[in-house]
């Protein structure tokens, strides 16, 4: 089986290009609080029903930018001891990069394979 069986046969260019919105929209994140989940969330609600890929690809999106807002909110709580800042700084590197990574990834149609994303969706 080829990278493409977890939603179908063959994804279109505009199915990838949406794919990868879904991924690179939360970086809107960075300039209003939350619209890291609100914006790939839009993405998703709008083209789910449209695309198994964009389906599939938003949700793990989601899934990521919730994880990412929990771990986060922890390494926060926890730099109040100092230990946290170095997560911090960690998870908002690995944040930044997966992102771009799984965006990449959704460009070429394959799976995002995103580390530290808990399942909220499926």
């Amino acid at each position: 089986m080829g990278g493409t069986a977890y939603y179908g046969p063959v994804s279109s260019p505009e199915e990838r290009n949406w794919s990868m919105l879904a991924h690179l929209s939360a970086f809107a994140g960075l300039l209003f609080p939350f619209a890291n989940i609100a914006a790939p969330l839009i993405v998703w609600l709008i083209f789910r029903a449209r695309s198994d890929m964009v389906d599939y690809h938003g949700k793990r999106a989601l899934n990521f930018q919730i994880s990412m807002t929990i771990w986060i909110v922890l390494a926060v709580m926890f730099s109040f001891v100092l230990i946290g800042i170095p997560f911090l700084i960690g998870l908002s590197i690995v944040s930044i990069v997966w992102t771009i990574v799984a965006a990449v990834r959704a460009s070429r149609g394959d799976p995002p394979g995103y580390i530290l994303s808990i399942g909220f969706m499926r």
